[in-house]
């Protein structure tokens, strides 16, 4: 009976234990329905099936060879899309600006240029056969050394500023006016009284002398000159006559096309030589303001043609003077050049071209 109580006293103990273990677990104990009407435990989580191995992309060019760049995006804006009602719509095209037509038939020179960096008045008028100080008269320059970018410059002369004067000093003309009704001055009879007798009735009696009519002297008026007719103005493409004559005597250095300055050509000699004139002309500029042709000299000639006389040492004309062909201009130097010598241009509508296809042939 004592043994019975002992082992369920133990039994009792145990469960307790048991039973205290399960309740402050952190993890509550799985309760499985073992009952013949119970349906088989679903698992709470599927296993995902393991992924195969994908190696890592490989590093340097051969991964920037993998994955093509993408193109950059276009900075040109989408073109403009206008629909009216009832109408196919229309895209708007970009309008480029219009190209400078030439001034005159013959002649590629706009009526207008547009100041850009590095632009001066001297190579504006070197570069479109033109006077630079007839282009600030154009353009109303005070200063003919100040200028601006995007400045627009005038290179021909404006409507009516080549009119000559309409009117001028007077000349006096005699010319005889025209006479009005002549008034006859009557001198008889005079009415006077005279005494009764045979002699003053005889005197009544007779016929009454002519009129005298008074004729006034001519009249001197002065007659306003008329204006001479304009000259018509020279077709660009009409270049003229003219002998043209080498500016020095010495052997040829460099072609046209070739050397330093390929506008040209160059002519060796000694320094202090002369240089001449190769063409009748004006003189448009003499000066250093245009970089790279040192003390230069500028003749033209006509409406077409200009000759350039480039790195001289001594310049012996003035702007404005006219000179002769084979006339000493100047002397021949270094000036913004590393070596003695000519470099000489020819010009036609301010455009180069080949002073070898004007020069006289000469021995080599």
């Amino acid at each position: 009976m004592k043994s019975h109580l002992y082992a369920g006293l133990v039994l009792s103990f145990w469960m307790t234990a048991y039973l205290t273990g399960c309740g402050t677990s952190p993890t509550a104990a799985p309760v499985v329905d073992r009952s013949p009407n119970a349906k088989p435990a679903v698992a709470a989580a599927k296993k995902e099936p393991p992924k195969p191995y994908v190696p890592p992309a490989p590093a340097g060019p051969a991964a920037a060879q993998a994955k093509p760049a993408e193109p950059a995006p276009s900075t040109e804006s989408a073109p403009v899309v206008r629909a009216t009602p009832g109408s196919e719509p229309v895209i708007a095209q970009k309008i480029d600006e219009p190209i400078a037509r030439p001034y005159q038939d013959g002649d590629w020179r706009p009526e207008f240029h547009v100041v850009k960096k590095g632009d001066t008045l001297y190579s504006i008028a070197l570069d479109y056969g033109q006077d630079y100080r007839e282009i600030a008269a154009w353009n109303n320059l005070e200063d003919p050394g100040v200028i601006r970018v995007d400045q627009k410059l005038r290179l021909f002369p404006p409507e009516g500023a080549g009119d000559a004067p309409t009117a001028q000093a007077p000349h006096a003309t005699v010319e005889t006016a025209t006479a009005a009704p002549a008034v006859p001055m009557k001198s008889e009879p005079k009415g006077r009284k005279l005494p009764y007798s045979e002699q003053a009735l005889a005197q009544l009696k007779m016929p009454a002398s002519k009129p005298v009519v008074a004729t006034l002297p001519p009249v001197t008026r002065p007659e306003t000159a008329k204006a001479p007719a304009a000259t018509p103005a020279k077709d660009a493409s009409s270049d003229g006559k003219l002998t043209w004559e080498w500016p020095a005597n010495g052997k040829l250095s460099y072609g046209f096309g070739q050397g330093s300055n390929q506008k040209g050509v160059g002519i060796d000699g000694k320094s202090g030589e002369a240089v001449l004139a190769g063409a009748p002309g004006k003189v448009v500029y003499s000066g250093s303001g245009l970089r790279g042709y040192g003390k230069l000299v500028i003749i033209k000639h006509n409406t077409s043609y200009l000759s350039v006389y480039a790195h001289n040492s001594q310049i012996l004309v003035k702007e404005g003077q006219s000179v002769a062909k084979g006339q000493k201009i100047a002397e021949m130097g270094d000036s913004d050049s590393n070596r003695v010598g000519l470099h000489f241009e020819i010009r036609r509508l301010g455009k180069p071209v080949d002073p070898l296809q004007y020069l006289p042939e000469r021995a080599s």
